[in-house]
Parts: structure tokens; C-alpha cells; sequence
């Protein structure tokens, strides 16, 4: 079975629901592959900036990246908006999911896949890179 790393730049997003009536957002991000969860540092304003680099440890099994977009607050934090982003065999779309729903913003995103096949017990290595840049729309819960 190939098994290899996702690297995510986050860069920023743009256009973002402010959802602090009397302060600035304070926005970050979940992003989610199969069971493994990382987050990014907290920014500020509806047009946040992250410039943050994620590995994930992938198999082929791994289907989706997951992004939702939370306000850091006291108490509890709130829920901004969410996108998804499809990696078949590794090829990664240059659109994400989402229905005609109200739009909350465009995140914008840099991916690069690594896998690696191989024969079991040794034998010739085959690495496979692909690099894509995407700009997807964040969405409120489906």
C-alpha cells in the first residue's frame, strides 16, 4: 500500500463573516485528514493571514481535507465556515464541495502530496510528488 506525507501550506483567507460584534475576529483553522488533527495559530480580522506549513502522514486510503474555520473566543469559540478538499489516488481538485449555500469566504491553500510505493521486504522505490495551489469557498454546516 503507497504511503506518504500531505504537506498544506495554509496562506490566508479573504471575505470572511465577522462573528464578534464588538471586536475583531480572532480567526484559525482545523485542518483534519482521516483521524489526524492539526491547528493553526490564531490571526486576526476578516482577512487573516496564516503563512503556516501542515504534514500529515497519509496511506492510500485517505480521501478528504478538511478545513473549518473557527473565531477564537472566551469561553466558547465560533464557528465560521468549513471546506473540503477531495485526494483521489492523490490528485487534488481545483474546487471545493459546498451547495448553493451562502458562501462565508475564500480560504487559499498550497498542497503537496508525497507517496511513496514500494516492494515489501526491499526491493525499487517509486516516489510520486504533485504540488497544487487552491482557492476554495468556506460554507456554513451542510
Amino acid at each position: 500500500m503507497p504511503q506518504g506525507s500531505l504537506e498544506v501550506f495554509l496562506a490566508s483567507a479573504k471575505g470572511l463573516e465577522d462573528t464578534d460584534f464588538l471586536f475583531k475576529m480572532d480567526p484559525y483553522v482545523i485542518l483534519t485528514c482521516r483521524t489526524q488533527e492539526q491547528k493553526s495559530s490564531v490571526a486576526s480580522g476578516s482577512e487573516p493571514v496564516w503563512n503556516e506549513n501542515f504534514i500529515f502522514n497519509v496511506s492510500e486510503g485517505a480521501e478528504e481535507l478538511k478545513l473549518k474555520i473557527m473565531d477564537s473566543d472566551i469561553g466558547n469559540d465560533d464557528f465560521v465556515g468549513e471546506a473540503e478538499i477531495g485526494l483521489p489516488e492523490g490528485m487534488i481538485p481545483l474546487e471545493g464541495e459546498g451547495t448553493l449555500q451562502e458562501e462565508k469566504g475564500i480560504i487559499e491553500v498550497g498542497i503537496q502530496t508525497k507517496m511513496v510505493e514500494g516492494v515489501e521486504g526491499g526491493g525499487i522505490l517509486q516516489t510520486k510528488t504533485r504540488l497544487h495551489a487552491v482557492s476554495i469557498l468556506i460554507f456554513p454546516h451542510q
